[in-house]
């Protein structure tokens, strides 16, 4: 049975402009990122069981630095800047920042990566690009669709149907899905309970259990 995720002390612990300002911790870490205004500061506070640890904005692309919050005084949550809005640096970079490009490259930490999607619109550009972008680098990844409180069973199913077949991909322990919504709660359990099994796979791979 997975590590419980859900009853634990949660909580801002620092910023990072670039990857060499990054906690040296040697915590797992895991990512969440998406296109600007996708719902992931109102995810992350979800998490968190908190409504202001995340700063929530109107105005796009507010996220700047990588944040870290950490859990249960034993793994971090990474808010990383949306992609939609950061500065162009390569072809390569997908049109996400070259400070995110290199955590994701290079950070030996991170443990998975949440790409969020909104359920309600079909998924644009420059979401296919950065999935394709981790996958060729075979970054360990999953899909969250946010935004589902206002869309039917139906439509959810239609919605997560739709982006799989636009990345080209199916359902499995290699690539999950998770549908949520902030304004209900929907999916916390179901995310923390990931992240705790794959602490738990982390630590028999390390011969600590």
């Amino acid at each position: 049975m997975g590590k419980n995720c859900e009853d634990q002390k949660r909580g801002f612990f620092s910023s990072a402009p670039k990857l060499r300002d990054c906690p040296r911790s040697g915590k797992q870490e895991f990512a969440f990122i998406g296109r600007s205004n996708v719902g992931k500061s109102s995810l992350i506070n979800m998490l968190m069981g908190r409504k202001d640890l995340a700063k929530v904005s109107a105005v796009p692309g507010k996220t700047r630095l990588i944040n870290f919050f950490l859990m249960n005084e034993s793994w971090f949550l990474v808010d990383l800047p949306g992609y939609g809005y950061a500065k162009v640096a390569q072809e390569d970079r997908a049109k996400f920042s070259e400070s995110v490009a290199e955590y994701l490259a290079r950070r030996e930490t991170l443990s998975f990566v949440f790409v969020l999607i909104d359920a309600r619109i079909p998924p644009q550009a420059i979401d296919l690009d950065f999935m394709g972008w981790i996958t060729e680098r075979n970054l360990p990844h999953g899909l969250v669709l946010t935004k589902t409180e206002k869309l039917s069973e139906t439509k959810i199913q239609q919605a997560r149907q739709g982006v799989l077949e636009a990345m080209g991909r199916t359902v499995g322990e290699e690539f999950p899905v998770f549908v949520t919504s902030s304004a209900q709660g929907r999916g916390k359990v179901e995310i923390l309970g990931w992240i705790g099994r794959v602490l738990e796979r982390k630590e028999k791979e390390a011969g600590q259990i």
